[in-house]
């Protein structure tokens, strides 16, 4: 026999609230999506009504309403499912499930979110991870007729962070700075959660993400604005030096300063093929070389890499679509090489220990716009279903490919031990070698 639920006192208080207007922030895997469902299918229960719930994904959109489900079910409330064909004013078409109470006539729609099925229902409203969802100012801007129809209807409103630039932190603003503000707020943090109640462990929670930026916004809910850049401009600059060098002879460098690490970011024709040299002096890696191929045959990348990987002590290479030919045939060649597929995971991997060699000032670069503005141009994105994506956009020549060749260079290293310390100071040759900033 299936149980009433039971509530955590911050859930508790969301249900209890019977404000026209709330607004939830919320830290991930507190349990937020089952007090939000709660909530609805309590009110429908208690009188006639529609709730139309408004999720960021079709996948999320059905879990929500198995959660409704599994609800009614404990609650012993008779009702009927349906999955239908959702059409929109312009003919464009969703998957919806509804849900319809038998004692009453109440409704519960569960349709994915954006301006179209925004459009057209009278009734509640939940906008689940209101964040997250497609241009979130226009399917606000569709919401906000069918909510002042009626004083009856009520809207709810949460998600965890997703940047500034998106409606819901505008909102979640207004309803911490406006005295006039018609909303009521609700802030569940990771640890109020677990202080109320939520049996995990937080710090375990928090090695296991492994990620401060994923920490600080999915459970402590900061607002932060590296989500739209992963290395600030303040970030890159810290560490840029007119002793890192672009185009160092090989024979001019000081082999004994430390041990050489190459990597290499593999394009074609839309992108550059990068490869990016690093010299570990100490516990700082100074960039050497950095070669930059635009258009150029893979038989000439591979003769310029190939005149590389003598003096090296270790190669990552996008071994990624195009790339994977050439890191293969070299891996044949030198033992010392590691193709590098470039999945989600390896890409966050890659990404994180580049950040951390930049926030550690472990790492220099050379003074240059190009490497500045692709290094900055890297977007750290966190999908609706809480994965986290690096991506950028596309100019005329780069992809991201120089912040990939420098990840995989580091990368390189991260395997080997360092090289033992030698000096602080670096004798300058041709092309500015030097461990002054």
């Amino acid at each position: 026999m299936a149980e009433k639920p039971i509530l955590l006192p911050y859930q508790q208080r969301w249900v209890e609230d019977k404000s026209r207007f709330r607004i939830w922030l919320a830290a991930r895997q507190i349990g937020k999506s089952f007090g939000l469902s709660f909530d609805a299918v309590l009110d429908a229960a208690s009188r006639r009504t529609l709730w139309v719930n408004l999720s960021a994904s079709e996948d999320q959109s059905l879990e929500l309403a198995e959660k409704a489900r599994l609800h009614l079910e404990a609650l012993k409330v008779v009702a009927s499912e349906s999955n239908d064909d959702f059409f929109d004013e312009e003919g464009n078409r969703y998957k919806k499930r509804e849900i319809r109470l038998e004692s009453n006539g109440s409704r519960l729609i569960y349709l994915p979110a954006n301006p179209r099925t925004a459009r057209g229902f009278s009734g509640n409203v939940l906008l689940d991870e209101f964040a997250f969802h497609t241009d979130s100012w226009a399917i606000w801007a569709a919401l906000a007729p069918t909510i002042t129809r009626s004083r009856e209807f009520r809207l709810a409103i949460a998600s965890t962070p997703n940047g500034k630039s998106n409606k819901f932190w505008e909102l979640w603003e207004d309803s911490q700075r406006n005295p006039a503000t018609v909303w009521s707020a609700h802030h569940t943090d990771i640890h109020r959660a677990v202080a109320e109640g939520l049996g995990i462990d937080p710090e375990e929670l928090r090695r296991a993400v492994a990620d401060e930026l994923v920490w600080q916004q999915e459970y402590l809910l900061e607002f932060l604005e590296e989500n739209t850049a992963y290395l600030s401009y303040e970030l890159i600059a810290s560490c840029e030096s007119y002793d890192a060098t672009l185009d160092t002879p090989m024979e001019e460098l000081d082999r004994s300063l430390g041990e050489l690490y190459l990597g290499m970011d593999i394009g074609r024709k839309r992108d550059l093929s990068v490869i990016w040299l690093v010299q570990r002096v100490g516990d700082v890696s100074w960039t050497r070389r950095v070669i930059e191929l635009h258009n150029v045959p893979f038989s000439v990348q591979r003769e310029v890499l190939y005149g590389l990987l003598p003096h090296v002590r270790r190669a990552c290479i996008d071994a990624t679509g195009l790339g994977m030919q050439l890191a293969e045939e070299a891996q044949k060649r030198y033992a010392h090489v590691e193709p590098v597929t470039f999945t989600s995971a390896v890409k966050s991997d890659l990404a994180t220990t580049l950040r951390r060699a930049f926030e550690d000032r472990a790492v220099r670069i050379p003074k240059d716009d190009r490497i500045r503005e692709d290094l900055h141009s890297v977007q750290r994105v966190v999908t609706p279903s809480g994965n986290v994506r690096f991506d950028a956009e596309r100019d005329q020549a780069s992809h991201a490919d120089r912040f990939w060749a420098l990840a995989l260079a580091l990368h390189a290293q991260e395997t080997q031990p360092y090289a033992p310390y030698r000096s602080a100071r670096v004798g300058r040759t041709r092309g500015g070698l030097g461990a002054r900033r």
